[in-house]
Formats: C-alpha cells, sequence, structure tokens
C-alpha cells in the first residue's frame, strides 16, 4: 500500500488545522471542494478541508519556520513532510469590462485546473427536504462571491486569461441542475463552444442525465471532450435520505445514460463521483465501481467531507482504514482495465485532488 496514498487519505479524512499560511487559500462554501485548499506532498497536489468542524479537531497541521518553508505537523508538533501552498493565481486580481472579478466567474482548483459552476441555483436547493443534503451551491452566490449564471464569453475570457497567465491545463464546468429536461447540457454545450473559439483547452462538463440522449453528441460537438455524472451515493436507501430529490432520476436511469455517453465520449472518458462516509458499504461501493469500470466509466471514489452550514455539516467523515479498503480494492479493478485517471482528458478524476485514489490506482 502507498504510504502516500494513506497520509493523503489521512489529511482528508481529518482534515488540516491551517494557521493562516500565505498562498492561495481555496474557499468557503459553494460546489466542488469547498471549505479546502491545495496542498502538494511528495509532488502530489491535493484538496485537504482546513475550513470545516473536522479540520479544527484534526490531529495534523500546517505550521511554516522563519523562513516562510511550511511543513505537515502532528498536534504534538512533529514534522511529518515538507509541504507546498499554491500561489494566489494571477488571474484572481483581473476583471471584466463591467467590474466582475475573474474569480467571481471561476475558480483554481487543485495545481492547474479552472473549474465554474454554470448556474449557481439548483431546482431543489432551497428545499432542505428535497435537496442534495450535503450541498452548499448557494452559499457563495448568498455571499456575494459568484453570480447567478455565468455567460459563455465571461467563461471564455477567465479561461482565456488562467491559460495565459498560470498555466492552467483543464476547465471543468459543473451546474447547478435548472428546470428544464436537458438538465443543463444546453448551458455546457454553449460556454464549451465559446471557451473553444478563445483558448484551446481539455474541457470536462458535469450534469445530471439528460432526457434526451441527443445532448451528448452536442455537448461532445461543441468542443467538450469528458464528461461527469455524478451518482453520489448507491444504497437505495442511502440515496433517499441523502438526495431525496435526486434519487427520483434511478439507478438504471444512470446506467443507460453512461452506456449512452460512453458511446459517444469513449470509454474512460465518462466519470461519475462516489462519496464514500454516507451510509454505502465498502462492498456496494467496490461492486458499483466493477460495474462502472466494465461500462467504461471511471467511479471517482472521495470521502464525504462536511461542509459547513449543510444538514450534513456535523456528518462524521468515514475511516482511513475504511478509505483505504474501497481505495485498494477499486484501484485493482482500474489497473485491469483499459481505463485510468492519467487517460481521462479532463475532469475531477484527471485532476484527482480531491481523492487518493489515483495514488492507488499507479502502484504496482
Amino acid at each position: 500500500m502507498s504510504e502516500l496514498g494513506r497520509l493523503v487519505t489521512e489529511l482528508q479524512v481529518h482534515g488540516v488545522a491551517d494557521h493562516a499560511l500565505p498562498g492561495n487559500r481555496g474557499r468557503r462554501g459553494g460546489a466542488g471542494p469547498s471549505d479546502h485548499r491545495a496542498l502538494t506532498i511528495d509532488g502530489a497536489t491535493v484538496m485537504v478541508p482546513v475550513y470545516n468542524s473536522a479540520s479544527k479537531a484534526s490531529p495534523y497541521s500546517l505550521e511554516s519556520d522563519a523562513s516562510g518553508a511550511v511543513a505537515l505537523a502532528t498536534k504534538e508538533g512533529d514534522a511529518l513532510s515538507s509541504v507546498g501552498v499554491t500561489a494566489e493565481p494571477a488571474f484572481y486580481s483581473l476583471s471584466t469590462a463591467d467590474g466582475i472579478p475573474y474569480r467571481s466567474i471561476a475558480l483554481l482548483h487543485g495545481r492547474d485546473v479552472l473549474a465554474t459552476t454554470l448556474l449557481q441555483t439548483c431546482i431543489r436547493f432551497r428545499d432542505r427536504s428535497d435537496s442534495c443534503q450535503f450541498c452548499a451551491i448557494e452559499q457563495s452566490l448568498e455571499d456575494a462571491r459568484t453570480l447567478v449564471r455565468k455567460t459563455p464569453d465571461q467563461v471564455a475570457e477567465v479561461a482565456e486569461a488562467a491559460v495565459r497567465l498560470d498555466g492552467v491545463k483543464q476547465l471543468v464546468m459543473t451546474t447547478g441542475t435548472p428546470n428544464s429536461d436537458d438538465r443543463g447540457a444546453r448551458v455546457m454545450a454553449e460556454t464549451a463552444a465559446a471557451v473553444k473559439r478563445r483558448v484551446a483547452i481539455p474541457i470536462q462538463a458535469q450534469c445530471e442525465p439528460p432526457e434526451d440522449p441527443i445532448w451528448f453528441e452536442r455537448m461532445k460537438q461543441a468542443g467538450i471532450a469528458s464528461l461527469g455524472m455524478h451518482l453520489e451515493v448507491i444504497e437505495p436507501d442511502v440515496r433517499r435520505r441523502i438526495l431525496p430529490g435526486k434519487s427520483e432520476i434511478s439507478l438504471e436511469q444512470y446506467y443507460t445514460a453512461f452506456e449512452q455517453a460512453v458511446a459517444v465520449f469513449g470509454r474512460g472518458q465518462v466519470s461519475t463521483y462516489l462519496l464514500a462516509g454516507l451510509g454505502d458499504s465498502a462492498e456496494s461501493l467496490i461492486q458499483c465501481s466493477d460495474k462502472l469500470i466494465g461500462l467504461g466509466v471511471y467511479p471517482f471514489v472521495v470521502p464525504f467531507v462536511p461542509i459547513s452550514g449543510t444538514p450534513l455539516e456535523q456528518h462524521p467523515a468515514p475511516s482511513t482504514d475504511f478509505m483505504v479498503q474501497v481505495y485498494t480494492a477499486v484501484a485493482a479493478g482500474l489497473r485491469d482495465s483499459d481505463i485510468s485517471a492519467e487517460a481521462m482528458a479532463a475532469g475531477c478524476a484527471k485532476c484527482g485532488a480531491c481523492s487518493a485514489l489515483s495514488l492507488f490506482e499507479t502502484e504496482h
């Protein structure tokens, strides 16, 4: 087992106490890896919780010496590893002609990934009896840190600057689910086309399965290289509890959509998030991952990290041993297949910073 993989798993499960060190501070709330910041440990850049309740009680902390060098330390003060922190990206200092800060349109994730939420609202979010219980998509909107909708031209402008100024390598676009049958695929296609007119960058789109599979072709034609459709949890009772509204889209519908999407984007260019620690057993996660791999879908297994201000903000993270068990089995299935994180054109699995799975995947 990878020592680095276990250490990263420990940090992502427990979080890290962060004593206001300089660099890119990450963010609180919103969609994606919230309450995190990016750290580079032994060459691997990972997203680690630093702002949620777990991190405040973490046995790990970030410390710096008089020279400014950063180290990961235990609560007892024992240094474990030197750590790199990502710099504040240059594009964060820019604004559009009408005064909108670029960082309100898109953010740096990990080391070299630009990420944006095109629609910062969701048809389910305002009713917590219907919304995904871990979701914080509208928090950053309520805090006036982002826009309710990013236009295609805005995203294209920021993407061009991020590539030129900061060496960004890929763009990940997600969205709250709109009240339309395409479930966000239309805004994904429109935005991708605008970005591709400005800059050559691989793009992943993330949305729920559209009702008409023609949208897979339309997204591909617009310049989207890979697609994420996220299951999050899989056991029926866990889905009803964690995803009360979204669980109305059955697993069978997802599997059909995965098959249709793989036929368009290719094996290994479709992925799904599996949030471990919300009630699914290790056996369920492993069996589901095996099925997904067989379909040509990358199962991006991520430890659940509670986000402040959500119904699950006090929900415990999974244990390190639980995650290592799942990672080890899923990574073995990936190694025996023709798909991998490295081979994906763009997306969360390609970045890999929110999970230790790719560190286990590359073991031999």
